[in-house]
């Protein structure tokens, strides 16, 4: 960051995944001298494991009358939304939250699975399949049904729920969408654009419909509980996870007018997008790299568990950092969630950052730390395509 750029501080995490909710409460899971063993659930779509919702009780955040007009995977971003601006001490402050920007990565919205299995199961009985459609069209598939599948109503339901009513914007393309948030954010506000802004997205993993493109695509994982690294010599593959990750960024003295607490800074973010084949791939990732200006202590890795993709990074931080660098592929502990990937990594970076500490290996392969860690580097290289740096810093 040059110098006539301000400071980016984190001073709210809401995180949700399949071990609970809130920034805490992951750091006292996650942050302890041995990993926790994954939560994993096989029953929803076997043989694919995923990483579940936890219990919730959505209205803690959302009051019932609009929740009945969200799928899950709203519920989650606007619930962690919420937690985050809880965490920053802003969520009752009328004046901030009206003021504030917004950048949600999301995907589309969920689809109605009883519908879709009643109008197949009438379609192998049909003689007429095209007319079965229109008539299905007329009786099941109602406008507001396509309505609620929109990507920019995540957005849209936290503007309503928490009155965070500044700018908006949305963003899609899986790991890719989750890598543009950040970023987006970090530049607006290093630049002046914006004082405090909320950004971050979800993923609701248990929905057969969001597994099967990528079960189709030979993406997924079907074998036992391994992690990222364990996965690797079965041919790897991803264990999608349902997780909510949502950020308060805020330019430094914003911050410190108000006297808020800080969880980290947010120093630089660079990305691209493009093949991998040959030197290409790696030639990008260089010059990523380069444009963060530092050599951090550690690395907070969104790796997937797709053994080309998983290879293509882990050989890429092994050649620029050591081979000792202290690596977490933190996907083996809360699955693989998307648009989420990147806001999660940077959560998970700024909590070991502000506890002093970092994690245990989440597996065996994973180097143990020695020596303190100041700064961090948060990785999103995606299971196709779309790559994503950060680095954090001690605030």
């Amino acid at each position: 960051m040059s110098s006539d750029q301000k400071e980016v501080l984190i001073t709210g995490i809401g995180l949700v995944s399949c071990y609970g909710e809130g920034a805490d409460h992951h750091w006292d899971v996650l942050g302890g001298d041995t990993a926790p063993a994954p939560v994993i659930n096989t029953e929803t779509v076997p043989p694919y494991g995923v990483h579940p919702l936890p219990e919730m009780d959505w209205a803690l955040q959302i009051p019932r009358k609009d929740q009945r007009q969200m799928e899950n995977w709203q519920r989650l971003g606007t619930y962690a939304a919420g937690l985050a601006l809880d965490d920053a001490g802003i969520k009752e402050n009328e004046d901030l939250v009206s003021t504030m920007d917004l950048v949600v990565a999301a995907g589309g919205g969920e689809r109605d699975i009883e519908t879709d299995e009643a109008i197949l199961k009438d379609a192998l009985a049909s003689n007429d399949r095209e007319q079965l459609i229109l008539d299905r069209l007329r009786t099941d598939l109602r406008p507001t049904l396509f309505l609620a599948q929109l990507s920019n109503l995540l957005a849209g339901n936290i503007s309503i729920v928490h009155k965070v009513t500044g700018s908006s914007r949305t963003y899609m393309g899986e790991e890719t969408a989750g890598v543009t948030v950040i970023q987006n954010a970090v530049s607006r506000i290093a630049s002046g654009q914006s004082s405090h802004m909320l950004v971050g997205g979800s993923y609701n993993a248990d929905r057969p419909d969001a597994l099967l493109p990528h079960a189709l695509n030979h993406y997924l994982y079907d074998g036992g509980t391994e992690g990222i690294h364990g996965r690797q010599a079965k041919g790897g593959g991803m264990r999608m996870g349902s997780v909510g990750a949502f950020l308060v960024l805020e330019e430094a003295s914003h911050a410190k007018a108000r006297g808020a607490k800080s969880y980290a800074k947010l120093n630089s973010v660079s990305s691209d997008l493009g093949k991998r084949e040959g030197d290409k791939g790696s030639s990008r990732l260089d010059v990523m790299f380069d444009k963060l200006d530092a050599k951090p202590d550690a690395v907070i890795s969104g790796a997937t568990g797709v053994s080309e993709a998983t290879t293509f990074e882990m050989d890429f931080l092994s050649s620029k950092l050591g081979a000792d660098t202290p690596v977490r592929a933190f996907q083996t502990q809360i699955g693989q969630p998307l648009e989420a990937t990147f806001p999660a990594g940077v959560a998970l970076a700024a909590l070991a950052l502000k506890n002093n500490g970092f994690y245990a290996p989440f597996e065996e392969q994973e180097k143990p730390v020695s020596g303190d860690v100041s700064s961090i580097m948060v990785t999103s290289i995606g299971h196709h395509c779309g790559e994503g740096f950060a680095v954090l810093s001690k605030s």
